[in-house]
């Protein structure tokens, strides 16, 4: 059973996807029989099997570093700008999800496979009865009464298991205090018309997660094909302050008139819904499981969007769950693994935040900001390719947080960033961070000569074959199984 408070289509935060979420997309979808939901994965099969349900095209990561009050500008060797691309081309890159419709079309997928679904939905109390859970409520002026042997809480931060159960709120250890301001917008200029590059970016810059950084925050500008665009800030408490960031609409006035750059790009924009303000951002739960119930990391914890992690990690605590349910019953193996899912999911979200602190603590510093997220990109990269060659036993934990040497590593890094090193103390830490990435570097990310421009190129991947234990010929087979290359298998999607 499907339980829903509110009714869809409806607006909901969380839109922007990665390599790794749309990998495990593919394995849910490839291991319960679920091709509908597969094709939203990528690009191409998206708009060939579901155009209806409107997207964005996501072909990477764009950074561009502002100073207040200043105009962009930047030099050829790219010092205020991180390009990184996470596909060679359309017809395989990720999306953006236009929630009111992708939200509605996994309802009905569920549906359509079986599921009980009850929207408008109000769940007011929960009673725990031997094995059982009681749940009641009201639906359209009438009583509900669910009885379920498990319950899994996907309804978001503080959300209701965590209010039914009193579960205690953990302050974040690392992040700054954050606030949220963001909406949906029509006529939103595209930034490679307001600014060309005198040369061709790795790929459009537009088409892709785009942030525009600058000290205490940063925006977010997420496009669809249906002529919306989503755009917001995440900004530290002190900066949300001189906002007035609950003030909506005057407060991004505000915010756009620091970034004169970014302001060109919404001078034509109009805001088509009324702004959202979130005086937190950041959350976290101190338990996640229990005898008869789970939170989905979404519900555990939420720390950023700033690298799109939420996605992915709440896809990876859905893989544990379905396969925790599956091999235990009630009883002490069940409990003993619902612990160890609790462990994993804290210890990924400390992991997260760690780093995501290190960012904030760098924003007016580009060139240690851009060294830090590498980190991240070379975990995200080394653990998509060593899923995709069946061993993920290479890349344990969300950016390899549960490896012995990467994720003491990362955590490390991290730490030294958010002390504001300088002098030889940075020095150290910078040749730190590329002795970390190094072994994991199958992207070509210490390669100084691209200019913080990085393109997808599959002579990084075959040349990096050793690291993930690999030959060259698996590397290939793997390039065309997954559309990289073109070859016999570069159509798989298509047979599926």
């Amino acid at each position: 059973m499907l339980v829903e408070r509110g009714r869809h289509p409806r607006f909901a935060i969380g839109e922007s996807s990665t390599p790794l979420a749309n990998l495990l997309i593919e394995e849910l979808s490839d291991r319960y029989d679920l091709p509908r939901v597969r094709a939203f994965s990528k690009w191409g099969p998206w708009q060939r099997a579901r155009p209806d349900v409107a997207c964005g095209l996501k072909r990477g990561f764009t950074f561009f570093f502002h100073q207040p009050g200043a105009a962009f500008a930047d030099d050829d060797d790219h010092n205020r700008q991180l390009l990184v691309a996470a596909s060679p081309h359309d017809e395989i890159a990720d999306t953006h999800w236009y929630r009111p419709q992708f939200d509605q079309a996994l309802a009905e997928e569920a549906q359509t496979e079986g599921a009980i679904y009850l929207d408008t939905t109000r769940l007011e109390r929960l009673r725990l009865k031997g094995d059982s859970t009681i749940l009641e409520g009201a639906r359209d002026g009438q009583s509900v009464r669910i009885t379920a042997r498990f319950v899994i809480d996907a309804s978001g931060p503080r959300g209701f298991l965590h209010r039914a159960l009193r579960l205690e709120e953990t302050p974040c250890r690392w992040l700054p205090a954050t606030q949220g301001l963001y909406t949906h917008f029509e006529g939103v200029s595209r930034w490679d018309q307001l600014k060309p590059t005198p040369e061709p970016p790795p790929y459009p810059i537009d088409d892709a997660a785009v942030h525009h950084v600058f000290p205490g925050g940063w925006i977010w500008i997420l496009r669809f094909n249906n002529g919306l665009t989503s755009a917001g800030a995440a900004v530290t408490d002190p900066l949300a302050a001189a906002l007035g960031a609950a003030d909506g609409a005057a407060a991004w006035s505000r915010l756009l008139a620091t970034v004169p750059s970014v302001a060109d790009q919404f001078r034509s924009a109009r805001a088509v819904l009324p702004f959202v303000h979130a005086p937190r951002v950041a959350f976290r739960s101190a338990r996640v499981s229990g005898p008869s119930w789970a939170l989905l990391p979404s519900a555990a914890g939420v720390i950023d969007p700033l690298l799109s992690t939420g996605f992915p990690l709440t896809l990876l605590g859905i893989m544990r769950l379905v396969d925790l349910l599956e091999r235990t019953s009630a009883g002490r193996d069940r409990d003993a693994a619902l612990l160890a899912y609790e462990q994993v999911t804290l210890a990924e979200l400390d992991a997260t935040e760690r780093l995501v602190a290190a960012l904030y603590a760098t924003m007016d510093d580009p060139p240690l900001f851009k060294r830090l997220s590498l980190l991240y990109f070379a975990a995200a990269s080394f653990s998509e390719a060593a899923r995709r060659l069946g061993r993920p036993e290479l890349a344990p934990g969300f950016l390899l947080s549960a490896h012995p040497t990467f994720g003491p590593e990362l955590a490390a890094c991290a730490s030294a960033a958010v002390a504001a090193p300088r002098g030889s103390a940075r020095s150290t830490l910078e040749a730190r961070i590329d002795r970390a990435i190094e072994p994991f570097d199958i992207a070509g990310l210490l390669n100084r000569e691209r200019r913080d421009w990085y393109p997808v190129v599959a002579a990084d991947l075959l040349a990096s074959a050793g690291k993930l234990g690999a030959t060259p010929q698996e590397i290939h087979r793997m390039l065309e199984r997954t559309g990289m290359v073109p070859g016999a298998a570069a159509n798989q999607e298509e047979r599926v």
